[in-house]
């Protein structure tokens, strides 16, 4: 985003922007919050349990209906470290995938101690949250590679035989950055995905999914997002997974009604590919938000993750509105997912009035301080 950018937003397009960034975030965590329940179960057991439909509306996990795992706790630390990286711009340090790596070691912390620690005021008001206090059955891919301090990059990525879905989980926010230019946008979620998942599969379906994200938050369509994403994945060495399970997605469009065998047909064996590209097909072929979720959670596969996934992508395309308000009245968090939405939204549009040289507000300042 331009140090100008506040000069070129018109209140029509604040306005819109907010919707979309509330609906990305609110969107990934009503996915996740859908799917948690049934994570790790096939269709037979989801059946079992709810019937023929599957399951087709909030059910407790964790011990109450519209908890969230830790895709949504890691999302909304992504947002928070876009948030630091634009106000430590301003001090000349300008290193996203730093600060993105400081904000996920501050939720690593979140699983590993009972609360938040008043004593280190560099971590911002997100950290403080009590209810992010809570192991939600993080993989150990995540907590390996956010073991000790140092950053994984391309050059040296943490965890490089590593290809899980979970980076790209946590890469819609990326996609809200819609200042920057697409290939921008790219490289900032492939490189903050090699922070835990080293392998090209993992962090370039990150890349792919922030920038269909990022096509979406401008305005585009779902088809058109993808298309774009293809045009920027073709110049990335290892790019082939990823650009075929894509395709694989626009293909399953054309083949009928969509059913749960062909969701897990695209998700395959469960690495990030086959997941971004379910999640494009839930997305396509869903005649609305709540039937696009429930296509993403009844399957084989990784339901909380598809869930996650696909509710970025929907809320990003439709905005906060479009989402099922049972659903979100449910929602474990909510009021967090939207202090931080708002405020994010406020950081990109009006950022230079926050924190610029013309002058800046120390309430900013200590939500988000420069200092780590």
């Amino acid at each position: 985003m331009s140090a100008t950018a506040g000069a070129v937003w018109g209140r029509t397009e604040q306005q819109d922007f907010r919707s979309r960034v509330r609906g990305t975030l609110l969107g990934v965590a009503v996915g996740d919050a859908l799917g948690a329940p049934v994570d790790g179960l096939d269709l037979q057991g989801i059946r079992e349990l709810y019937g023929v439909e599957g399951l087709v509306d909030m059910v407790p996990a964790y011990g109450r209906r519209g908890s969230v795992t830790h895709l949504t706790q890691m999302t909304l630390f992504s947002v928070d470290g876009l948030i630091r990286a634009q106000v430590r711009r301003d001090t000349g340090a300008w290193h996203p995938p730093t600060d993105l790596h400081r904000a996920y070691l501050r939720w690593a912390t979140t699983q590993r101690d009972w609360g938040p620690d008043e004593r280190r005021k560099d971590d911002g008001w997100l950290a403080r949250e009590e209810w992010l206090y809570a192991r939600r059955d993080p993989v150990r891919t995540l907590l390996l590679g956010l073991g000790d301090e140092t950053m994984g990059t391309l050059e040296a990525p943490k965890n490089p035989g590593e290809a899980g879905p979970e980076a790209a989980a946590r890469s819609a926010p990326f996609g809200l950055l819609v200042g920057w230019e697409p290939q921008l946008v790219v490289q900032l979620a492939v490189e903050c995905a090699a922070q835990t998942h080293g392998h090209p599969t993992a962090y370039l379906a990150a890349g792919a999914y922030a920038v269909i994200v990022h096509a979406l938050a401008r305005g585009d369509s779902l088809d058109g997002a993808v298309q774009r994403a293809l045009a920027l994945m073709a110049a990335r060495p290892g790019h082939q997974p990823v650009s075929d399970a894509l395709q694989h997605a626009l293909g399953a469009v054309r083949q009928g009604m969509p059913t749960p065998d062909r969701v897990a047909g695209l998700i395959g064996d469960g690495t990030a590919d086959g997941l971004v590209s379910a999640a494009v097909y839930c997305a396509l072929v869903g005649e609305d938000v709540r039937h696009g979720l429930r296509l993403a959670v009844n399957h084989d596969g990784p339901s909380a993750v598809a869930g996650a996934l696909t509710g970025g992508l929907l809320g990003a395309l439709h905005g906060e509105t479009a989402l099922p308000p049972a659903w979100l009245a449910e929602l474990e968090g909510r009021p967090t997912m939207l202090e931080l939405a708002d405020d994010f939204a406020m950081e990109m549009t009006q950022g230079p009035a926050l924190h610029g040289p013309a002058g800046s507000s120390p309430a900013w300042l200590a939500r988000y301080p420069r200092g780590a």
